[in-house]
């Protein structure tokens, strides 16, 4: 295991580490004096302000950002499911905007999970726990009905793995939720978005309302990115999530309803024995 750190009052350099996903960084953002990026063999992960952990800096957990603070519960403390952990970016957005929420890490590399809580701890009062598991062996383990959100941003290296893409997976995530309760999915993909129309028509045979949220290039299939797929029994505020997801300084477009299952075009859902991993980022992709 290799490591190398260097810090003063007023620098830091990076911290690098091989964990079980391959080389983990952390590099400092020098406009941020405690603000890190994650990165897994060179792909981004996750970004961490430790002064200020409502800030989100990559587009996609903004969006998912919006989300759960307009789905979730505003009468009582919230309970949240985090499968994947990367550097806690968003479990730590929800700790710093609802102190009270109750919150499961569930991330499979312990080496990473070390790294972090090292490195970046944890507020010692947030409620979050943190748990090594494989997402899906983790999300097994969890009661029915426990939780008000489920957030999925699972990748090896940069790919989803492919036991995360079936509507088996959905139905256990379904599971865990309350009757109310919404999940939200990172998902990557580039043209010809065969992965993601699949991963919204999976999510269609578990719930009933569904939203995507993503840049509009990638909609277009003219670029590799990120989208955020939310489904839940219930309907999704779309109204105010558009319009904060078009006002955000990388402005998105949401889609749903009729033009949402028009985006999916008849692609088929994914059961166990058919999944795949999400395809690979193009060469230059996060140069």
């Amino acid at each position: 295991m290799a490591k190398k750190t260097r810090r003063t009052r007023d620098t830091a350099e990076s911290v690098a580490e091989t964990v079980a996903g391959g080389l983990a960084e952390l590099r400092p953002d020098r406009e941020r004096p405690r603000a890190w990026t994650l990165l897994i063999d060179g792909a981004p992960q996750s970004y961490v302000d430790l002064e200020d952990p409502a800030h989100l800096s990559f587009a996609y957990q903004r969006r998912i950002g919006h989300a759960a603070d307009l789905v979730m519960p505003q009468d009582r403390p919230p309970q949240v499911v985090h499968l994947g952990g990367g550097a806690f970016t968003l479990a730590r957005y929800i700790a710093a905007s609802r102190p009270r929420a109750t919150q499961q890490i569930v991330e499979s590399d312990a080496a990473l999970v070390q790294l972090v809580r090292r490195e970046l701890p944890l507020d010692p009062n947030a409620r979050i726990r943190v748990r090594s598991a494989d997402a899906r062996a983790g999300l097994a383990k969890l009661p029915d009905g426990w939780a008000d959100l489920l957030i999925a941003d699972v990748f090896d290296g940069a790919r989803t793995p492919a036991h995360l893409t079936s509507a088996e997976f959905l139905a256990d995530v379904r599971r865990v939720l309350r009757p109310d309760g919404c999940y939200a999915a990172n998902l990557a993909d580039g043209p010809p978005l065969a992965h993601l129309r699949g991963q919204i028509a999976t999510a269609a045979t578990v719930f009933p309302h569904l939203a995507l949220a993503a840049d509009p290039a990638v909609l277009r299939g003219r670029r590799f990115g990120n989208a955020v797929l939310l489904g839940s029994a219930r309907e999704l505020p779309v109204t105010e999530l558009t319009r904060r997801v078009a006002t955000d300084p990388h402005p998105g477009r949401v889609e749903h309803g009729r033009a949402l299952a028009d985006f999916t075009g008849g692609a088929a859902p994914v059961t166990d024995a058919k999944a795949k991993a999400s395809p690979a980022p193009p060469p230059g992709t996060f140069d």
